[in-house]
């Protein structure tokens, strides 16, 4: 019955609501609203299973506004989402829907806010809240938001409260809910948790899941661009915006600190761009949106999680830049565009490393996502030269030029020059010091196969094949970075400082190698980073993964998994290797941070418990570890030598803290054959050596 809906006036709603729904212009429910409003509006309890952007809050607020009774005081609605975005939206809805509906409120409620504006709210009576759990609990403790009047609860987006760690919450609101509440949880997965909510929570609930539940997907263009070729992913960035037609573009990244340093570069290459994460005030991000909204802004450069609940209808195009560590987050990463039955285009940047990600995206939402063909040198041009070109007909269509029409006549003829030339001039003058056509990179000696079958970035390379890198054509510009930014950044610098010899190491006019092939010859062994072992308070009871640890530290820490070490999961806690040196405040943030429903709790280990030691060697017997992409690199410290273990830590197998070429000392080093000598041949080789440096 429900496919066969043509109308929102064949589901029963009143007229005041159906008025409403004319003038934002729905016509035709959705699959998940055609099946979900009857038995909403008949008081059942429901289990709603669909994907994201396919009407979900309609599907919940209709029903509501319908049976809402305007002589009761009190709230009659509680709608918990997982982020203030998505609260925000959902109240905006039910304030449109409501258009026609006399004496109704909607308050949202959600951290970040003053409290003074809520309680205001709050003291003069609302029908519907719409808030955060965290903020929404809050309230209900302190006494000033009273559930007692609910009649309705609804659980929006379900899956991402569970993965944000807000479970306990929602499940102490629910209990303090009237047993005979009306209760609606819907979700785009439905995870173990879930379905043990649902279980406990819903009375006989209707399971209402729409076919095909990444149905989104036939709204929206997957393409994929495969890293490598010489070719960063700025650069490749730069060149889509440039060719690609888009009206609005959110661009996806991993940490808070990237979303400021990628806008701040894509702004010096004069785009509108701004970035939105969750350091920012939430005026400021709701600002930032409004921007996107009114076409002020074309590009946001956000995080998961400040994304999520956005419905902005210029949003045309998803770019992931960072490819999400699970499937769930990329298909709601996608689900920003081709909302509501538009299309979308979602491109996806993958390094070769990540292809087993690209392959779970793939199996996940059962569709093959096409190879992206980046634009080449020619187009980008003939793009630069078609935008060109328009902005001289512009300036030609809005007439007034009759006097610098004269004034370049007099000029050419004073100077007896051809108006081309004069016109050449002012051209050069508009465009500025960026160069009109883009120039055919050098290749950088690698070939792309060679790419593909080569470590992650973070694995230093011999120098010998290490490549000088080309200055950018545009300079970054001045940002003041954030404390976290700053220590991993300083991690980075050293680490590129341990893996490449010093600049004197070869002398500049030295004469080329002939060209032929070299002999075979032993790698050293990249250098090390030195690493502390830390333990958080979730283990496997938790049901807890590598995974989970190493994207809650990098994704809050802003270290890149590359300079996390070994992650060994116990019972009841986890040990995991993180450079030497974390800042306090780091720390103190991360204990809060919130993995499985229990926050990490993260100490640093005494050096005697197997707390400090060289990445790369074996860890402490105490369980198998779970390798999660090793550090490659070592942060030195100035003054140090290369003896950096305390006692009790794994003693040294050969390798060494500096790296070759950088200490005096290298040429005494032992090496691993000694390993076998007798004492007798030891002291031989010693008073050999001795004899050497004394002569």
């Amino acid at each position: 019955m429900a496919e066969t809906v043509r109308s929102f006036a064949e589901l029963g709603l009143p007229e005041p609501l159906l008025q409403s729904l004319s003038a934002v212009g729905y016509e035709t429910p959705t699959p998940i609203q055609a099946r979900t409003l009857p038995p909403l509006l008949a008081g059942r309890d429901v289990l709603g299973h669909a994907p994201t952007g396919t009407g979900k809050t309609a599907a919940f607020a209709l029903p509501i506004l319908a049976r809402l009774d305007p002589s009761r005081k009190g709230v009659q609605a509680l709608v918990l989402t997982p982020t203030r975005e998505l609260a925000i939206q959902v109240a905006e809805a039910f304030a449109r829907y409501s258009s026609n509906v006399k004496r109704f409120s909607v308050l949202p409620v959600y951290g970040g806010q003053d409290y003074s504006v809520q309680l205001r709210a709050l003291s003069r009576g609302v029908q519907v809240v719409v808030g955060t759990p965290g903020r929404v609990t809050d309230h209900v403790k302190r006494g000033t938001l009273k559930l007692d009047t609910l009649s309705t609860m609804v659980l929006d987006e379900a899956d991402e409260m569970l993965r944000m760690g807000f479970v306990d919450d929602v499940e102490w609101l629910l209990d303090q809910t009237p047993k005979g509440r009306q209760t609606a949880l819907f979700s785009a997965t439905m995870p173990p948790t879930i379905r043990r909510i649902a279980q406990r929570h819903l009375n006989e609930p209707e399971e209402i899941g729409i076919e095909g539940r990444r149905s989104a997907a036939t709204t929206i263009r997957q393409r994929v661009w495969m890293t490598g070729g010489g070719m960063d992913k700025l650069e490749a960035l730069t060149r889509i915006l440039e060719v690609e037609p888009f009206e609005a573009m959110l661009v996806f990244v991993r940490t808070k600190s990237s979303t400021v340093e990628l806008a701040e570069k894509l702004e010096a290459r004069g785009f509108a761009a701004s970035a939105m994460n969750g350091d920012m005030p939430q005026k400021e991000r709701e600002r930032q949106v409004e921007k996107l909204r009114s076409g002020k802004l074309d590009l946001l450069v956000a995080t998961d999680v400040v994304a999520r609940g956005l419905d902005v209808e210029r949003i045309s195009h998803v770019l992931n830049y960072d490819i999400p560590h699970d499937t769930e987050s990329y298909v709601h990463r996608i689900g920003r565009t081709g909302r509501a039955g538009r299309s979308g285009e979602a491109i996806l940047f993958v390094a070769p490393r990540e292809r087993r990600l690209l392959g779970a995206i793939e199996h996940a939402t059962k569709q093959k996502i096409e190879v992206l063909d980046l634009p080449s040198v020619e187009r980008v041009n003939e793009r630069r030269v078609e935008v060109f070109e328009a902005g001289i007909d512009d300036a030609l269509a809005h007439g007034n030029l009759g006097f610098l029409e004269q004034l370049v006549t007099r000029y050419a003829e004073h100077r007896e020059l051809p108006l081309e030339r004069v016109a050449a001039a002012l051209a050069r003058l508009a465009i500025g010091e960026r160069p009109l056509l883009l120039e055919e990179r050098p290749s950088k000696g690698r070939t792309k196969k060679s790419r593909d079958r080569e470590a992650p970035a973070a694995r230093p390379a011999s120098p010998a094949s290490t490549p000088a890198r080309a200055p950018s054509p545009t300079p970054a510009p001045a940002s003041s970075e954030s404390p976290r930014a700053a220590s991993e950044r300083a991690v980075e610098r050293a680490a590129e400082h341990a893996s490449n010899p010093p600049a004197d190491a070869t002398p500049p006019d030295a004469p080329a190698a002939p060209t032929r092939s070299p002999p075979p010859m032993h790698t050293p062994s990249p250098p090390t980073l030195v690493m502390e072992r830390f333990r958080v308070e979730v283990g496997r009871e938790h049901g807890v993964e590598a995974g989970d640890v190493v994207g809650a530290i990098a994704n809050e820490a802003d270290i890149r998994a590359e300079f996390i070490g070994k992650v060994d999961i116990h019972e009841d806690h986890t040990l995991v290797e993180l450079p030497e040196g974390m800042p306090k405040f780091m720390l103190k943030e991360l204990r809060r941070v919130w993995v499985r429903g229990r926050q990490l709790g993260i100490t640093r280990l005494e050096a005697g418990g197997g707390g400090r030691r060289p990445s790369g060697q074996a860890a402490d017997a105490s369980g198998a570890p779970s390798t999660i992409g090793a550090p490659k690199a070592r942060a030195p410290r100035a003054g140090k030598t290369g003896k950096r273990h305390k006692a009790g830590a794994p003693p040294k197998t050969g390798a060494t803290d500096k790296p070759r070429g950088t200490s005096k000392n290298a040429g005494k080093r032992k090496a691993p054959a000694e390993a076998g000598k007798t004492g007798k041949d030891k002291r031989a080789a010693k008073a050999a050596a001795g004899k050497r440096d004394t002569g």
